[in-house]
């Protein structure tokens, strides 16, 4: 993987220097681990005029062999108690080392921390690097989504094996964390986001946080959690009904749901617009009257962090590429009653290979639990 770490810093290194910047410093921990392949805690990436540098505030040798960095990148801590501020360190280090100007990420710096850099080496040019490193995230190598490939059959793994289990009289906070632990004993790192477990009126809310709600006959049961794997970030979210058979109310709005997702999902080709994606599901739902309430957005990009960009929504702008993972994930809250939300991971690919490669299978037939 060095070769690989060493590439991404190289395209890096082109894009600041084609915009007057001699050196970068990458603090946005995602980032971090992306270009360094890992991110110990509050460590920061320099990319310098004359060598590229890991910075940290404290010794790294005790994280786990998935979490070492580059063995290509020398490790710099800094001295101290404590070791201050690796980003402010870092900045020194640049100036040192001859530059005259270096581009950070003023989107993740405070205030307070940019001014910092600035004390510390007065002589260098802080120029922004903006969302550089989230782009060149944006289309994923093979690795990484292998990465994905295995989050999401543990995803997959962990919810089929909750709903062989009784359900009624259990509470949305219990299952969520006997959700998460199943991630766990499964191999994940650990959840990509707070299990959301929502029961009856709850049901199809996103973002919903569990509660002591019961499970109860005739509820639906809307799920959505997703596995983290060695970094990468997955998600999946289904629906289903508790008791001996659905209503016809809850056949129809299933059904609905289904086929805005089913919309969504056909949309993923390298060169569709981003737009194009939210609007094939979100017009299935407008046409059947659902369009007050709706979500601000069809589905999201995901990878070393669970919303990344693209973003699939009505004002997102740009195009799809292939090998980039997204989200498709629409729903419908009816107040008092409940609702309804399909959420998939996957990846696009064209038509030649396939098509979109669905990640997360667990079935999306509406089963009676």
């Amino acid at each position: 993987m060095s070769e690989v770490y060493a590439a991404r810093r190289t395209r890096l290194r082109e894009y600041c220097n084609a915009g007057g910047s001699a050196a970068a410093l990458v603090s946005r921990p995602a980032n971090v681990r992306y270009l360094a392949g890992a991110a110990p805690h509050g460590a920061v990436l320099l990319l310098g005029k004359t060598e590229d540098l890991l910075v940290c505030a404290g010794p790294t040798a005790d994280r786990p062999t998935q979490e070492r960095p580059d063995e290509a990148l020398r490790v710099q801590t800094l001295p101290g108690v404590g070791g201050g501020d690796p980003a402010v360190g870092a900045a020194g280090l640049a100036a040192r080392q001859g530059a005259d100007s270096l581009a950070v990420e003023e989107h993740h710096l405070t205030v307070a921390r940019h001014r910092a850099l600035g004390s510390v080496a007065p002589g260098l040019r802080l120029a922004n690097l903006g969302g550089a490193v989230e782009q060149l995230r944006v289309v994923k190598d093979e690795e990484e989504i292998s990465c994905l490939r295995i989050g999401a059959e543990i995803t997959d793994q962990a919810l089929g094996e909750l709903l062989e289990s009784i359900l009624v009289g259990r509470t949305e906070r219990h299952l969520a964390l006997e959700l998460e632990r199943r991630l766990v004993d499964h191999g994940a790192d650990g959840p990509a986001f707070p299990t959301s477990v929502a029961t009856g009126p709850n049901a199809g809310r996103p973002g919903h946080r569990p509660t002591d709600r019961r499970v109860e006959e005739g509820d639906f049961l809307s799920v959505c959690l997703g596995a983290t794997y060695r970094g990468y970030r997955c998600e999946i979210g289904r629906t289903f009904v508790i008791g001996t058979a659905p209503a016809d109310w809850q056949i129809e709005l299933y059904d609905l749901v289904f086929a805005a997702q089913r919309a969504g999902r056909e949309s993923l080709v390298p060169g569709a617009a981003c737009r194009d994606v939210d609007r094939a599901a979100r017009q299935v739902l407008d046409s059947a009257g659902y369009t007050e309430g709706l979500t601000a957005l069809t589905g999201h990009g995901v990878g070393l962090e669970i919303d990344e960009d693209p973003q699939l929504s009505p004002a997102a702008m740009g195009k799809l590429d292939a090998c980039v993972p997204v989200t498709v994930e629409p729903g419908v809250h009816l107040p008092g009653r409940g609702g309804v939300r399909i959420d998939d991971t996957l990846v696009v690919r064209p038509e030649a290979d396939g098509g979109p490669e669905l990640l997360t299978i667990t079935t999306k037939e509406l089963l009676a639990l």
